[in-house]
């Protein structure tokens, strides 16, 4: 092998190395911007909103609306219907939630929230032991209870419920919280103060 073939080949094996050292950091990446460590294991987050079937599905059933409330109410309506069946497995992406035409609490939450958020509403996933629900910030409901974060309501929205309202009683004590995560960050919140009032 002359010298020329040589330095060819250590080139290429650098090469082939870099490119698998970039694949392997893209990969962790990827995996940190949607896992977070919970009581219960690790919560792996499927929220996006880059479906175009996902987006005309959400305008289709918020074109009604001219509240905040009511396009929440909506697609809750539209998601807890959704036929409940237990993936063991992984979580789903929303449009396979969509394909599949069942869901678990994961799947279904990922998808009300990916639907929330093509709407500009703000909404946070809630960790409990071996469940998942959302809460959004609403004004005052009259009659219904809310997570206060901090002072602020946040309405219960509970996607394993049929036709459930905004608004669900909380299942759980609030010491039961593990994390309240905001799913486009993936950052669980720090807050100071939860009440159920």
């Amino acid at each position: 092998m002359n010298r020329f073939d040589a330095l060819l080949t250590k080139g290429i094996i650098a090469i082939a190395l870099l490119g698998f050292i970039y694949i392997v950091t893209q990969s962790i990446t990827i995996s940190n911007k949607r896992q977070i460590g919970t009581d219960d294991g690790v919560y792996t987050n499927r929220v996006s909103t880059k479906s175009q079937e996902l987006h005309k599905l959400t305008q289709e059933l918020t074109s009604h609306c001219n509240t905040k409330r009511c396009k929440v109410q909506s697609l809750l309506d539209y998601v807890s219907n959704i036929p409940y069946k237990i993936n063991q497995f992984h979580t789903n992406f929303p449009q396979d939630t969509l394909n599949l035409g069942y869901g678990d609490c994961d799947d279904k939450s990922n998808l009300l929230i990916s639907m929330l958020h093509i709407e500009g509403i703000k909404a946070y996933f809630v960790l409990v032991p071996k469940h998942i629900f959302i809460v959004v910030p609403l004004e005052s409901i009259w009659g219904r209870k809310a997570l206060y974060i901090d002072g602020k309501a946040h309405y219960i929205l509970e996607t394993t419920a049929k036709d459930s309202p905004i608004g669900f009683p909380l299942q759980y004590r609030l010491s039961e919280i593990d994390a309240i995560i905001d799913p486009f960050e993936n950052k669980k919140i720090e807050y100071q103060k939860l009440e159920y009032k």
